[in-house]
């Protein structure tokens, strides 16, 4: 009984930093730490830099998963190990579909052919059509709008009517 509640645990905690991460992204990156998403939003390739300012926001989430598994090794709560495992396994994740999918900062896999994968392509560009601070939509990696399941021109197409 405990692998198991230790294992809901994990799950449960990965699937909150999606939730976590939109609010971070949406509030925090697109807010008062612009200055820091920013240059993620435009492309800089051409100026040879692999590293970005926003690649501090790693550590930002770094430290609540570090302080999970000290807190839960040196007390009584061990549960909040298991939510420090449940957060690196949000990043990992996270950084193999954004970092290494979707960006190609690394070649490891070159295209995955599913509409979910798709979909994720689909609304990362749709965010990053937009290169200020404002306007931007699909703030999260994992949920997809449903739009960005159909072809493009499709959800472009009902975009405009929906303006008109």
């Amino acid at each position: 009984m405990e692998v198991l509640f230790y294992t809901l645990i994990m799950i449960g905690t990965a699937a909150f930093m999606e939730f976590v991460a939109w609010f971070a992204h949406k509030y925090v990156m697109h807010g008062f730490l612009w200055n820091w998403h920013e240059d993620h939003h435009k492309p800089h390739y051409k100026e040879g830099r692999f590293f970005e300012k926003n690649d501090r926001f790693f550590l930002v989430f770094a430290v609540p998963s570090a302080l999970s598994y000290i807190l839960g090794s040196a007390t009584p709560n061990t549960w909040l190990f298991f939510v420090g495992i449940g957060i690196s396994i949000y990043g990992l994740i996270y950084f193999l579909i954004h970092d290494v999918y979707i960006h190609r900062r690394f070649s490891w896999f070159r295209q995955l052919d599913n509409p979910y994968s798709r979909a994720i392509l689909r609304a990362h560009g749709a965010h990053h059509s937009v290169q200020t601070k404002e306007e931007c939509e699909s703030f999260g990696l994992l949920v997809v709008d449903p739009k960005f399941f159909r072809k493009r021109k499709t959800w472009a197409k009902a975009k405009r009517e929906a303006v008109q």
